[in-house]
């Protein structure tokens, strides 16, 4: 009998596994698509926001959200964009959120989107883009 639940557990793993070929694309774009809407905010003042003052900390993190968001949904250039998106997050949260307090907690201090999609894109500068991607079409040209 265990032998039977050890086979089921081997097909649901194998199942999975082939799902992830799939989420791992689903879940970059779909990130893309919500943080491009960020930098939209700062931006062009899109989604209820008011424009950043040009050349201010926070346009630049707009524009590194606006430019940065349609590369990571592309699949182009995957690991150095998430990468520099990561360590963006990082430092908003660090210098945006903790200050605002009260505490270090994210719950706390309205910094639950800066963490989630900094390891998010830390996650997808080791994992890559996946299969569904310009990068992956680029290699394949390549070789």
């Amino acid at each position: 009998a265990f032998d039977a639940l050890r086979n089921k557990e081997t097909v649901l793993e194998r199942w999975l596994a082939r799902l992830s070929s799939i989420t791992l694309p689903l879940a970059r774009i779909g990130a893309a698509a919500l943080f491009f809407q960020y930098g939209a905010r700062k931006i062009f003042g899109w989604f209820g926001g008011r424009v950043a003052e040009f050349g201010s900390q926070l346009w630049v993190a707009g524009m590194m959200e606006v430019l940065g968001a349609p590369l990571l949904a592309l699949g182009l250039l995957t690991r150095p964009v998430a990468f520099l998106l990561s360590g963006e997050m990082a430092v908003a949260f660090w210098g945006s959120h903790v200050p605002r307090g009260p505490t270090v907690w994210p719950i706390q201090n309205g910094g639950e989107p800066a963490v989630l999609f900094c390891f998010l894109y830390l996650y997808l500068t080791a994992a890559g883009p996946g299969w569904f991607s310009l990068d992956r079409l680029c290699l394949k040209k390549l070789s």
